[in-house]
Formats: C-alpha cells, structure tokens, sequence
C-alpha cells in the first residue's frame, strides 16, 4: 500500500531527477519503444537517488514478454550483472501463488473455500473472545479478514527456520484478534495455514505441491518455494546478512522475471498455459474481484483472492491488480491490468527499494496501456486549498493518543496546532478550508519542511461504529489510517510490570536491543528499537482487558495481539506472541 510507505518513510526528502525524461516522439500506438526508453531512463534514475543494487524487470502483453532486463548487480562483490534471469527473493509474492494453489484444491472439489477451515485443518484451532463471530474461512485468509493474528513472531524471522507448519501449535494459545470479516488485517500466519491446507489435503509437502501443479506446467525452471535464502541483498550497497521467514507459503519464494511472466501470461489466458487448464476462468476472475466491498472499515482498500486491488492507481486501465514482495533486505511487485491483459514484474534485491518498485511498476503500466490502447489519462492533481486555523471541536478532537499504521503517535494540542509524535519524528497537521488535514515534517521536532512525499496525502477524522477513524487519502484511493484511542483503567497488575525488559529465549535473527513498558498519560504503551534501525521507535498502545492480559489496541495489521502476564521459575514474566519476557534487573 502507498499510504503506509509514504508516511513510515517522511524522514527522507525526495531529490530532483538529475536529467529530464525521455519524450515520445509522435504517435507511439502499438509500439512499446517509448515504454522502454522511459523505463530505462526511470530506473537509472531510482538506482542512483536510492542506492540500488540490482533491478530486474519484464513487461508482458498477453501472450507475449514484450520487454525484460536486469539493472545493476545481482553480486555485487563478484561483478556479477542482474540479468532477467537472476533470481530474487520474491517475497510476499508467495501469497498470490498460496491462493491460486487454494483455488485448484477447490475446484477439484477437495476444499470449500467457504467453509470453516478447520474442516480442512482439523489440528488448527485457536482462542476467541468473539463468541458471536463467524468462523475463519479459507476466503477470509486470502483476503486478509479472517481476523487471525498478523503474525506469530517467536521463531518467525531468524537464520534457521523451523518448518511453517510449527506455527499451528503455536496459534494454541493465541487469540483472533478481529472477529472475521471485520477489518483488513494482513496476516503471514494465515498464509501459512493456507499452506498447511494445501499439504494436507495436496498429501504432499507444500513445496513439492507447487513445484508440481505450477512452477513445471509453467515451465518456472528458476522459481521455489525454499526455506532458506541463497540470494545475496545489499542495504545502500553494502551487502547484509540475509534471514529467512520461517513462513514458506507467505513470503518465501524465489524467482525471476522470466519466471513471473510465464504466471502472467497464464492469468491472460484465463488460467490455461500449454495445453493445461492450472485454474479455472472463474478462478482467475474470482481472484481478481473485490471480495470487501461492503465491508464497513474497507474505505476503497480493496482486496481480492491474493490479490491487492488498491495500492497502484493507473487511470483508464480498469482494475489493477498487484501484489509486492517487502522483506527487509529486498523488495518486489507484480501488478497487472486483467482487463487489457498487461502486466509487470519488478524485483530488487536492495532494502532501499521499497518505494522504487512500486514507482516502477506504476509508470510501466500506464505506458503500456497508453502503447497498446491509446489511452492516456494523467493522474488527478491534488487542488491546492487555502490552509485555515484548527477549530476548538478540532483540537479537543485531536489530543491524545492514535494508533496508526506507524505505531502510537501521540497528538498535542495545547499550543494551538496538532502536533504530532510518532516513531521518532516530529509532524503537524494542517488544516484546510475543505475539511481535510494535510501533513507537515518538523525537522528536529522544530522547523516545518515541505517532503515531497506528503504532497498528496490528505486525512480526514469519520466515526465508524463509536470508533474515530483517521482516513487517509492519496489520489483517488482512501484506506484507514489509525484510529484514536479511549483512555482505559491500568489495573494494578500492569503497572507494577512496568519497566525494561529482555526477551528470555536467544534469537537467531535481528531482535530489539530496547523493550520498555511504560504509562504515558494514562495509556500503557510498550516501546521497541532494533539496532538495525536505531532512529526509528516503534511504540503500541494496550488495552487491558483483564488483570492478566492486555490487547495491542486499534485496528488492523499487528493489533489485537495478546499481552500476558504470568509466572514461571519463581519470575514473573510477560508473554507475547509466543517470546517470553522477563524485567531486567538494571
């Protein structure tokens, strides 16, 4: 999603293009010259601007690949160029592909996607305070509703994973976080059943099912779903030790852009490729149509089978249907237009490509579409209107806590302004004379400075069932930002659990340096750093909800995850998705 990259990443000013595009000369229709000649100069281009190492990419019309390269370095330390051949770490790609498995077992008639999924994986249960709520479907999993935890995170991001399937054990003692069917909430760990699933009722490894029913009928010589990474990846040019994500079916695959666009093509032919029908028409046109519409939180954040169906914006072209890859040491995004059967794959294996993918991926689909149909429709531009001071109702509404897709920002209103912290950095909101909020980067918490990032960011407040929802707008795409949270009661419990803390179990893999918690005006919040990323402070709000447990408080991704208090050896300790804590003596 755009929304949350642009605000997670305000601290960096955009720079100007050293030289100017390339124009197209005269009448390009049904030549993709200029699509390529842009392309080249677009990725040069965030290359330098962002220290990137290698870059692969492949454009495909239909049936055809009409455009593939490699940028940079596929190893760096060897000379080694990317090529459309050199094989990436395609991450959260994975998921499209854990779907499509979902939905040939469920054409064969071995799986309803309807139907509770412990029908289908009977060992999978797992805790509920929702004794109303409809049951975790596998529709619900593929499209991020089904209200099971984001992630569970012991043993989940390490040098030496575990089998994914060790992940239905531990969801035991987890709770669902969201009744199903209530709020987009992306989930690893729902993937991983998924995954599960297909093994069981595949009655083959997981691995082995894709290799069998996709990557050979596909001819994918170069693409696996592999426990253990084997591509290096860089970090401004210097490479970094490369984890793996102990789940497969959600983010371990590897792959080139040759590979992806054999996918493509198949989802062009309505899922045939060869002689072989992999998936049905109503399977490929299923997976691509918005499945929460009607959904009270969805605020056009809309999703399919797999598929994201917001995100990447490209007018005329129809539905857009993408999904990118983030892990991070490498990113990745394959998106596509079904409707005129065009089609792009980008992959990096730099941590600082995050934005650049997309970006990527964005301009070669509009160019595309503009080659092949003519049409040509430049993005809304964002009116400019007049800024205004903050109401009294505004700031009284404003004061306080949020959760947001960044973290606890906490918002202060005394001055006058909105005033806002959050991960570390300093903003304001400004208001306008349309009702909307725009956003300002205060460096060093002080001086008010223009990113380009924020220009098309707008925010509005709406109240969804008794909730204060902030909604953020980019272009003609709106999604839930945060949501303001009530003060609650601390029960005595917690506050005398507050303090610094270590997690008991050794990590093989990057673990926070800084666990604190603490009450901030009322609220308990539990703060965290990584030495990876010291100038970055993830902070979480919790919402008791006994003497014993807490919920991570607000809406969405990473929240309604359970605190615990409890004992053990003598030592009281908190538990939290699946780590155990203990408070450091000093």
């Amino acid at each position: 999603m755009r929304l949350p990259y642009l605000v997670a990443t305000t601290f960096l000013i955009l720079s100007g293009c050293a030289t100017p595009p390339p124009v197209a000369d005269g009448n390009s229709r049904g030549s993709y010259r200029h699509t390529e000649n842009y392309l080249n100069w677009l990725i040069d281009q965030e290359m330098t601007q962002n220290d990137i190492t290698g870059i692969s990419i492949a454009l495909v019309d239909d049936q055809q690949v009409i455009w593939q390269k490699g940028f940079g370095h596929a190893d760096l330390e060897l000379g080694i160029p990317a090529t459309p051949e050199t094989i990436y770490r395609a991450g959260s790609i994975a998921k499209v592909f854990t779907a499509a498995a979902t939905m040939q077992l469920a054409e064969r008639g071995l799986l309803d996607i309807d139907r509770p999924l412990v029908e289908a994986l009977p060992e999978f249960s797992i805790n509920s305070r929702f004794p109303k709520a409809a049951p975790v479907t596998p529709r619900n999993v593929m499209t991020h509703h089904s209200g099971l935890p984001s992630n569970f995170l012991r043993g989940m991001y390490v040098r030496d994973p575990g089998r994914f399937e060790t992940v239905i054990e531990g969801l035991h003692d987890q709770y669902l976080t969201f009744p199903p069917d209530y709020v987009f909430s992306y989930s690893n760990v729902g993937m991983a059943l998924l995954g599960a699933t297909v093994q069981r009722i595949g009655q083959q490894p997981f691995d082995r099912y894709m290799e069998r029913n996709f990557f050979q009928p596909l001819g994918m010589t170069s693409s696996s779903f592999a426990a253990r990474a084997v591509t290096k990846a860089y970090d401004s040019h210097r490479e970094i030790e490369v984890f793996s994500l102990r789940d497969m079916p959600a983010a371990n695959l590897l792959s080139n852009v040759v590979d992806l666009s054999q996918f493509l093509k198949m989802q062009f032919a309505d899922g045939r490729h060869g002689g072989q029908q992999l998936l049905s028409p109503a399977s490929v046109r299923e997976m691509v149509r918005v499945q929460n519409a009607g959904f009270p939180l969805t605020f056009q954040q809309y999703v399919g089978l797999g598929w994201m169906l917001s995100g990447i914006e490209v007018p005329g072209g129809g539905t857009v249907a993408s999904h990118g890859g983030s892990l991070p040491d490498s990113h990745s995004m394959m998106a596509m237009l079904p409707e005129h059967k065009l089609g792009v794959v980008v992959l990096s294996n730099s941590a600082t490509s995050h934005a650049s993918v997309t970006k990527i991926a964005t301009e070669a689909l509009r160019l595309m579409l503009e080659a092949k149909t003519g049409i040509r429709q430049e993005p809304a531009k964002v009116v400019s209107v007049p800024e205004r001071e903050p109401t009294a109702a505004e700031l009284k509404l404003f004061n306080g806590h949020f959760d947001t897709l960044v973290g606890l920002a906490k918002i202060s209103t005394g001055a006058g302004k909105i005033d806002v912290e959050a991960g570390g950095h300093h903003f304001r909101l400004v208001p306008h004379q349309d009702g909307l909020f725009s956003v300002q980067y205060k460096l060093f918490g002080l001086i008010p400075l223009r990113v380009g990032a924020f220009d098309d960011i707008r925010l509005s407040l709406a109240n969804v069932g008794g909730r204060q929802i902030v909604v953020g707008r980019i272009g003609g795409e709106s999604q839930m930002f945060g949501e303001k949270l009530k003060p609650t009661d601390i029960p005595e419990s917690f506050l005398k659990r507050i303090g610094h803390y270590e997690i008991i179990d050794k990590i093989d893999g990057p673990a926070p340096n800084h666990i604190v918690l603490k009450e901030d005006d009322g609220l308990l919040v539990g703060e965290v750093r990584f030495p990876e990323r010291p100038e970055f402070l993830l902070r979480i709000g919790f919402q008791p909800v006994s003497d014993s447990e807490a919920i991570t408080a607000g809406l969405g991704s990473g929240r309604g995850d359970t605190l615990r208090l409890f004992s053990e050896d003598n030592e009281e300790r908190l538990g939290f998705s699946g780590y155990q804590l203990r408070k450091k003596l000093n």
